[in-house]
């Protein structure tokens, strides 16, 4: 199958500190249309390849604007022992030519790590990939967020199947509890 580029809608921000609109590619088989992306405000985790950085459950990642060009994040979720873990970091966009493939930063001294906007449609999902090569190995993120702490079923299959048709095993994916009981101590 012939991989095409699709352009996804992002939102950047200007020295001065305005919101601009322009386009990006990921390469992906099978493209969804196109989205238009303003990452900044909450999004709760929904299903996620796992990862040995990102324990627990109850995931909120948070976006807002640390500064002209930088976005700050702030990962949180609610580990077995009943405790709150947060992570801070920034995202910056490496190539404006693909303005929806940023890199995450968490400490300094270790390298950014990748974040590729498959899709959104900014109001309800996002679905975001990653994949770092270390030479005799690569390893695969992906998480599927939502404004709300549920998501379809429907919209969850769509986000899987953008996966699928770039060679990830959607099998691998698992779910994150946001019980709103269980996670009332994200909300403390």
């Amino acid at each position: 199958m012939e991989l095409i580029y699709v352009h996804v809608f992002t939102s950047l921000f200007s020295d001065d500190g305005t919101v601009n609109s322009i386009v990006g590619s990921a390469k992906v088989k099978n493209p969804s249309e196109p989205a238009k992306l303003e990452y900044l405000g909450r999004w709760y985790g929904i299903i996620k390849l796992p990862n040995f950085f990102q324990k627990g459950q109850c995931s909120v990642a948070t976006y807002s604007l640390k500064s002209p060009g930088v976005i700050g994040v702030l990962n949180s979720g609610l580990l077995d022992d009943g405790t709150v873990k947060s992570s801070v970091g920034t995202a910056k966009v490496k190539n404006p030519s693909e303005p929806a493939k940023l890199e995450v930063s968490f400490s300094e001294g270790s390298p950014p790590g990748p974040y590729w906007v498959l899709s959104t449609d900014y109001e309800a999902h996002s679905l975001v990939y990653g994949c770092t090569d270390y030479g005799l190995y690569r390893k695969e993120f992906s998480w599927i967020l939502s404004r709300e702490p549920t998501l379809s079923e429907e919209t969850v299959e769509e986000l899987q199947g953008i996966l699928t048709s770039i060679g990830l095993d959607v099998n691998k994916m698992v779910p994150t509890n946001q019980d709103e009981t269980y996670c009332s101590a994200m909300n403390q």
